[in-house]
């Protein structure tokens, strides 16, 4: 048995303005006749329609037409922008939230009830086929987390929000590297899509003019049966637009965003841009990885600095001044000491001075 589900008005309004095509008002008179509610129901809708970002004009005459500048984030929006920037888009799972705790931590929720999802001969079981190169993205995260335990502050409509689960054959055996070229693959977008120069600072943080717009953090998932890690969860989110009022103080010094300060015009929706990366992104893991590496090197802003080395977070004492020298191809950042003597950081953090 089949049965039909009834449009909502606010569903109703926007089926009617996106089907006038002559550019012509359509008056709230008419809406609501069409809409079979009062005006006062046209005009809550209508309100409701913008704050999801549609750009719905009113004319002195009490008519509205529908702009064509939407910045509308939806599964539907999401899919047809992933749709024209990757070209196996059918065959990825994709699931879209206007507000979550974490989309990190929804993945893992996920991959912990579906099981092992590659086989003993290394096959993509049914979950894997599933969950293999899947996407969950958000306009508001309420618990976003950053690396080494600190919250991602993750507002609505000024950022976007996206993990991606990657499971490749063999399982991750460098994930420190993972994180690498995905940075890579957001300046790689950024730059496409809004002609700005982001720098890299190692390991997973994106700035621009100083500012930091995007931060990664990639955590594993294991196979207890196997013992490997057999799945990353790549986190990203990125700063869209300022929106200093939201940020704690000591957040808001450092934050900036893609648009803010006049970085760029705000001409990409939210969904091009969390497509493009994401696509970017699944792209970027199937290529060579050292000539990735050797891009990530290029973006990075921290090379050739003099830099506070962070070993233990926490623990000032451990706290010591190197100078940065290289970054190696499993992404560690390689650093000379005070006598000479170089090392290679795979954990922890760095710092500069001026920070």
């Amino acid at each position: 048995m089949w049965y039909i589900i009834p449009m909502t008005t606010k569903e109703k309004v926007l089926d009617i303005l996106q089907n006038q095509k002559d550019g012509t008002a359509f008056s709230g008179e008419k809406l609501a006749e069409a809409c079979g509610v009062s005006r006062a129901a046209v005009w809550k809708a209508v309100n409701s329609l913008r704050e999801q970002g549609y750009s719905i004009e009113g004319t002195t005459n009490g008519g509205y037409i529908l702009g064509a500048n939407a910045d509308v984030f939806s599964l539907e929006h999401f899919t047809a922008a992933f749709d024209c920037v990757y070209a196996e888009s059918q065959t990825v799972h994709i699931e879209c939230f206007k507000e979550i705790d974490s989309t990190n931590t929804y993945a893992k929720r996920l991959l912990s009830e579906a099981g092992n999802l590659r086989d003993i001969d290394g096959r993509l079981t049914q979950s894997g086929q599933k969950y293999h190169k899947s996407i969950y993205v958000a306009e508001c995260q309420t618990a976003g987390r950053g690396r080494l335990g600190r919250t991602f502050y993750s507002p609505e409509k000024t950022g976007i929000y996206l993990t991606i689960v990657y499971a490749p054959k063999g399982g991750i055996t460098q994930p420190a590297r993972l994180t690498a070229v995905s940075a890579v693959a957001i300046c790689r977008v950024l730059r496409k899509l809004y002609n700005i120069n982001p720098q890299i600072k190692w390991i997973n943080d994106i700035f621009v003019n100083g500012k930091k717009i995007s931060g990664i953090l990639t955590e594993g998932f294991t196979n207890f049966e196997t013992g490997t890690i057999e799945s990353a969860i790549i986190g990203i989110g990125i700063n869209i637009s300022d929106n200093p009022d939201v940020f704690p103080e000591e957040v808001a010094k450092v934050a900036g965003s893609i648009t803010g300060a006049g970085n760029a015009e705000g001409c990409v929706t939210r969904c091009q841009l969390a497509a493009g990366i994401a696509a970017e992104v699944l792209q970027i893991l199937e290529e060579d990885s050292a000539v990735v590496m050797k891009e990530y090197k290029e973006l990075s802003f921290i090379i050739g600095q003099t830099v506070e080395v962070h070993p233990v977070i926490g623990d000032d004492k451990s706290v010591y001044s190197a100078k940065a020298v290289d970054i190696d191809d499993e992404a560690g950042l390689v650093v000379e000491l005070e006598d000479g003597s170089k090392k290679t950081l795979s954990s922890g953090e760095v710092s500069l001075h001026k920070e």
